[in-house]
């Protein structure tokens, strides 16, 4: 045997010897030597001889609910990804996907190629097992696409998709197609959280007509007794700024002539959009930010007369209540 065999044999043996030490030395107590003990109840691990403490507030890894018997433990567990009102059949189902490999990563043979085929033709098909589920799977699908070109958040579509659902249950679709409700759910949505979107940038997304989204809209509302607020000009604030380049500063003055409007009365009849633009555009304005009318208009979807009427009015409030 040679010298360096030998040498790597006796370094193998001495840091085998060594974490055999480190093992035997976290297993008993520094104190007195004796076996230790995890109580996971309150998170320690102790000595069972002397009951010394030797490691407290330890990750408990182990479920978060309670359950007395095996049936309400089966009802409890979680496993897999959490459940979501965006998909029709709230995400508990199978889905083979479309990579043509396997488990590997190999490339799958023209015969096995042709039978996941076919498999994915009927775990589609067993998906939807009534015009119903297709009828919500459409639908969940053109709120997921609109709230993605309209830049909403993942809670807007949530309540959105609850709001299809709820119609849906209580037959309000007669009559109405199905990108209108889904439109008018997602629009519904986006005010009662506090991120409203215009009627016409829901339009411009949508495939269909201004017009029919209001009456949709309207019928919704009134059937499922939504408790929907009237659209805030302050709402629109961050949006229009961000979209604008313009500084924190530029919001917090858009911010207090849209208040100084509102003491003095003017938003009752009036756009909260034209309202939020014309104030966006006064407020670069007296902050000597550079920004034009034809600017804030394509932001905000609005005419530039809109913005020349409102925010002549928005400096005379403002003159007003200084």
């Amino acid at each position: 045997m040679s010298e360096t065999t030998t040498t790597t044999n006796a370094r193998t043996r001495e840091r085998l010897e060594s974490d055999q030490q480190e093992q035997e030395q976290t297993d008993t107590c520094p104190e007195c030597g004796g076996g230790l003990v995890n109580d996971t109840e309150h998170g320690e691990t102790v000595c069972g001889d002397c009951g010394l403490v030797v490691e407290e507030d330890e990750i408990d890894h182990g479920p978060e609910w309670r359950a007395f018997d095996s049936s309400e433990k089966d009802q409890k567990s979680r496993v897999g990804a959490p459940t979501t009102n965006m998909m029709h059949d709230k995400g508990l189902s199978t889905n083979i996907g479309w990579q043509n490999k396997d488990a590997y990563g190999r490339s799958l043979s023209a015969q096995q190629r042709q039978k996941m085929q076919r498999l994915r033709t009927w775990n589609e098909r067993f998906r939807t097992r009534d015009s119903k589920e297709r009828n919500l799977k459409q639908a969940l699908g053109e709120i997921d696409r609109m709230a993605s070109a309209l830049g909403l958040p993942q809670s807007v579509r949530e309540t959105a998709s609850v709001i299809y659902r709820r119609a849906l249950s209580e037959d309000l679709l007669p009559g109405r197609s199905i990108e209108g409700v889904a439109t008018a759910a997602l629009y519904a949505s986006a005010r009662m959280a506090g991120s409203p979107r215009s009627l016409d940038e829901m339009a411009r997304v949508s495939r269909v007509e201004k017009m029919e989204l209001t009456r949709t809209y309207r019928y919704i509302v009134r059937e499922l007794n939504l408790e929907v607020k009237p659209a805030d000009p302050e709402h629109y604030l961050p949006r229009f700024v961000s979209d604008l380049n313009l500084s924190d500063e530029t919001e917090r003055r858009a911010r207090t002539l849209v208040e100084n409007a509102r003491k003095d009365g003017l938003l009752s009849g009036k756009s909260p959009v034209g309202l939020a633009a014309a104030a966006v555009y006064a407020a670069a304005l007296l902050t000597n930010e550079k920004v034009t009318q034809s600017e804030v208009s394509d932001v905000a979807n609005i005419s530039e007369v809109t913005i020349r009427n409102r925010y002549k009015e928005l400096l005379e409030a403002d003159d007003l209540s200084a």
